[in-house]
């Protein structure tokens, strides 16, 4: 089966706070395909980090880029509606936030989003059984999620590659997300294991050339 494009979606997480307009337009012109927000509410994770409004500002600047929006949140239901409403083009949440799953991805998918599923580390894919059909995309978690600057946890791989699997399945356009970890010197792997959307957080917003980490990203996967 032929994988879709591949993705690069630098997380706003490692950004400079005080300027984030300026560091989402640097990013695009650097070669960023999405943007990615962390949204944590130091309840579900042990974080605290943006809500609808920063993402409603950001929108003018992101221009076309599409705005990926990562809830780190519990509840689930009325964020994902203000996120929507603030100019998000998919929004992911984790299952075991919510306690219907399936009303939650429905909601999302009124508001006119792009709805997905995030898996922690340790958490299993059972809940795919029920919902793969109707999400866009699946995010896979290999850090534990609430800090930016985690290393890679290698037993992601094999729950990339059984998501994989099930995406194939389908046959459906569904985005396979990786978020945790990844560096110019391991994406190669986790597009091998059947990632095509690669989240970067101190990777590239860490470093002094955007451009050239992902240059040097791009190069690596092809």
């Amino acid at each position: 089966m032929t994988r879709p494009t591949y993705r690069i979606a630098p997380s706003i997480l490692s950004a400079d706070f005080a300027r984030l307009g300026e560091e989402v337009r640097s990013v695009i012109a650097a070669g960023a395909d999405w943007i990615h927000f962390d949204v944590m509410d130091n309840h579900y994770v042990p974080n605290l980090t943006f809500g609808p409004m920063v993402c409603q500002a950001l929108k003018p600047h992101a221009g076309a880029t599409p705005i990926d929006v990562h809830l780190m949140i519990e509840p689930v239901d009325a964020l994902a509606a203000a996120f929507a409403d603030a100019g998000a083009d998919y929004i992911s949440f984790h299952p075991d936030a919510s306690p219907h799953v399936h009303r939650s991805i429905q909601a999302i998918r009124a508001k006119g989003v792009k709805p997905g599923l995030v898996f922690n580390p340790a958490q299993p894919l059972d809940v795919l059984d029920w919902v793969i059909d109707d999400i866009d995309l699946i995010l896979i978690m290999s850090v534990n999620p609430g800090f930016g600057g985690q290393s890679f946890i290698d037993s992601a791989l094999r729950k990339i590659e059984a998501v994989r699997r099930r995406i194939d399945a389908t046959g459906k356009d569904i985005r396979l997300e990786v978020d945790g970890g990844i560096k110019a010197d391991n994406i190669r792997r986790v597009a091998d294991a059947g990632a095509d959307t690669f989240v970067a957080g101190s990777a590239i917003f860490g470093k002094p050339d955007y451009q050239g980490v992902i240059n040097a990203m791009r190069t690596q996967l092809a």
